[in-house]
């Protein structure tokens, strides 16, 4: 299976493994002109995946931190869409040839094209969302000039998980991915986790559909772009009872939310971005698991733009607040403040280690 998904890759599709946790960058409150970016050569640059940057997902949150840091450090930057795999090479080629100093291609898909293009251009630095680097045979390694930014989603997934787990009115939930990669995939895990602990807590069996994390086997849509494909799967939760359905697959999850929103009392759990505020389906979105990519990008560019570049893989997580759960918005009530308490008491848990969210999908 391995092998396949290297070949695929290879091909503009799927890339490999995530890397072991360094620390997260330290987090500044942006400050206009800091550092000597504004004068300097300095030039941040950007390359979506295929979902575009206005995704309402990762790669707008991606975006959002580009544009931060052009307007709060002063930096020169440029930005180009994907629209398929084919397009990554080209447009990160074209991103050389503007004069790019530090290039970041968005999500999981873009590595095999970002760690040939660091490989041949020493001389500049690149970041990559969602993925760290790999050789032929599946082995982590590390680039002199380029910085994996990760995100260990479990954590969060499994308060989101949860959540989903002790406001289910029909004791079943679901959850389906994009693609089968380690970014997606870490999701799901989290949030069966998190409704296994709920069953433990309460004594109930709150089924999750979609994903069984011991196989790492579920449903996919097979794309991030195909809407249809996301309310399809979402539909057919709902036939067999699901209430609660939290999509993982950017934009896909548009076409989930459609049909949840068609079922009255069913609600969905977004991710990547606080869902009630980056799309239009705010009313039935009940939270969202967060990673803080824009935040994660800013302080990337501007440890470049001041000389301080490191190779480093960040990496978020609930402790650093580099993932999070959203706010629970119009479903504020409707959460039990005995619930809102054990997710609290959780949370602390996970952030002390005496609480070990894992994942084979894990950074």
């Amino acid at each position: 299976m391995k092998k396949i998904m290297r070949a695929a890759a290879l091909g503009g599709a799927v890339a490999l493994a995530l890397a072991a946790c360094g620390s997260a960058p330290e987090e500044t409150e942006p400050t206009a002109g800091a550092g000597s970016a504004g004068d300097s050569d300095f030039k941040a640059c950007m390359v979506s995946d295929q979902g575009g940057w206005d995704d309402q997902s990762f790669n707008q949150s991606g975006y959002e931190g580009l544009k931060l840091a052009e307007k709060e450090l002063g930096v020169e930057v440029n930005a180009v869409e994907s629209t398929a795999d084919s397009d990554y090479g080209p447009n990160i080629d074209s991103l050389i040839q503007d004069g790019c100093t530090y290039i970041i291609g968005v999500g999981f898909l873009l590595e095999p094209a970002i760690q040939a293009a660091a490989e041949a251009n020493t001389d500049i630095e690149f970041g990559l969302i969602d993925s760290s680097f790999s050789d032929d045979e599946f082995n982590t390694i590390e680039l002199d000039n380029a910085k994996p930014l990760l995100f260990n989603t479990a954590e969060a997934a499994f308060l989101a998980g949860y959540v989903a787990g002790a406001t289910t009115e029909t004791g079943i939930v679901g959850t389906f991915g994009g693609l089968p990669i380690p970014s997606v995939q870490i999701f799901m895990d989290g949030f069966v986790d998190g409704v296994a602990q709920w069953n433990e807590d309460s004594g109930e069996n709150v089924q999750v559909l979609g994903w069984d994390k011991a196989k790492q086997e579920g449903q996919f849509s097979g794309d991030f772009e195909t809407q249809s494909n996301g309310q399809n799967i979402a539909q057919g939760f709902l036939d067999q009872g699901a209430d609660i359905i939290m999509p993982v697959a950017g934009p896909v999850g548009l076409g989930a939310a459609a049909a949840v929103e068609g079922k009255p009392g069913a609600k969905v759990i977004w991710v990547d971005s606080d869902g009630f505020e980056s799309t239009e389906y705010g009313p039935i979105v009940l939270t969202s698991v967060m990673k803080e990519i824009g935040q994660a990008v800013y302080d990337s560019i501007q440890q470049a733009s001041e000389g301080d570049f490191s190779n480093e893989p960040y990496v978020g997580t609930l402790e650093n607040e580099g993932v999070g759960l959203a706010p629970f918005h119009d479903f504020e009530d409707a959460v039990p403040a005995e619930v809102k308490d054990r997710i609290t008491e959780l949370q602390e848990q996970i952030v002390s280690g005496e609480l070990v969210v894992e994942s084979p999908n894990a950074p």
